[in-house]
């Protein structure tokens, strides 16, 4: 029987993973932890170790975990920003889901849009005390305006198609453009300055960590709204509280933050916020925050738990060999070369 430790668990995860893993005789151990140089032990006497987007699956976890003879990380998410994947080359195997539902993510984008341009909140919130009053509730259309989207995978196309089918004009970056596609790419400085709405829907890596910073924030246009539902170390939050502060941005909708790690996911509402940055974010009129919940939706827990199970099946069944490998050999690690019929080392 293939054992599994799953680190960071939530009660939104047991009943899909328990489905799964019932109906292929899978054994998972089930921890409230995340993984960390100080959790790693407790994968001691399992195959598999199965992470979520804010454990830590640096070089010592991974030296760690590999001693404890651990074959195989799974992570139950699209992006791997925290497993270092070099490191592992030739130690263990990593395997991600790479789609459980875009749509998910997309319709929350838009969500957070329509909230932060129509006011919905500001609005619930007055009505729950019967105040009526419609001062200060006046958005603006969409139709018309001009989205830019930085990343055109499959969530990123889902984001535009709801763009367009509200008559939005878009326009997007992405340093991989589909070709023969419809879309209409431009530099990322001409992004910035033609923009209403930035849209962030691209993994991090070196590359794009801090794509918008200051010096991109002078490029936008005045009273440009950002949307992130990607993750949170594409944006400088510094960078973005000055932008606000200093009325260029005009909203801010995240459903990511760089520091997030330690926060989001609990329960906080009974201490002080240390991290004062995001405090003076969420205190912000123009800022709205979710708990990176864009993925949360009955489809997607019931896709993730299907894909990674299988990911994990497919790795013991098939001598190691798994679509959804993230493979550091030919350093392209999602858009690998290689036929996929063999494992990666």
């Amino acid at each position: 029987m293939i054992k599994i430790a799953f680190y960071d668990t939530k009660a939104y995860d047991r009943p899909s993973f328990d489905r799964y893993a019932g109906l292929h005789g899978l054994e998972i151990k089930y921890l409230e932890t995340k993984l960390g140089e100080d959790t790693a032990e407790l994968a001691r006497g399992c195959d598999a170790v199965c992470v979520f987007v804010n454990d830590t699956v640096n070089a010592p976890v991974i030296d760690r975990l590999h001693s404890l003879g651990v074959k195989l990380i799974a992570l139950r998410s699209a992006g791997y920003n925290n497993v270092d994947v070099s490191h592992a080359f030739g130690k263990i195997h990593v395997v991600h889901v790479p789609a459980y539902s875009p749509y998910a993510v997309a319709e929350h984008a838009m969500a957070l849009l329509l909230t932060s341009v129509r006011r919905i909140h500001k609005a619930y919130n007055r009505t729950r005390e019967f105040n009526f009053s419609l001062s200060g509730l006046t958005g603006f259309d969409l139709h018309g305006k001009t989205v830019g989207v930085i990343g055109t995978g499959k969530i990123g196309h889902i984001f535009m198609d709801i763009c367009r089918g509200f008559g939005m004009k878009v326009i997007a970056y992405d340093p991989y453009p589909i070709p023969d596609s419809c879309i209409e790419y431009v530099s990322p400085d001409e992004l910035y300055t033609r923009s209403d709405i930035i849209s962030l829907h691209c993994p991090l890596t070196d590359s794009s960590r801090h794509m918008i910073n200051s010096e991109a924030v002078a490029k936008m246009k005045h009273g440009v709204i950002i949307v992130n539902t990607s993750r949170g170390g594409l944006i400088d939050a510094e960078a973005l509280l000055d932008g606000i502060k200093g009325r260029k941005i005009g909203a801010a909708c995240l459903d990511v933050y760089e520091e997030e790690a330690d926060i989001f996911f609990e329960d906080r509402s009974g201490h002080i916020l240390d991290d004062d940055l995001l405090s003076r974010l969420i205190s912000m009129p123009n800022v709205i925050v979710t708990s990176h919940q864009a993925f949360l939706t009955e489809e997607a827990l019931d896709n993730i738990a299907e894909t990674t199970v299988n990911n994990i099946l497919s790795f013991y069944n098939n001598d190691g060999a798994c679509d959804n490998e993230l493979c550091y050999r030919c350093g392209n690690v999602e858009r690998c070369k290689k036929s996929r019929k063999e494992k990666c080392f």
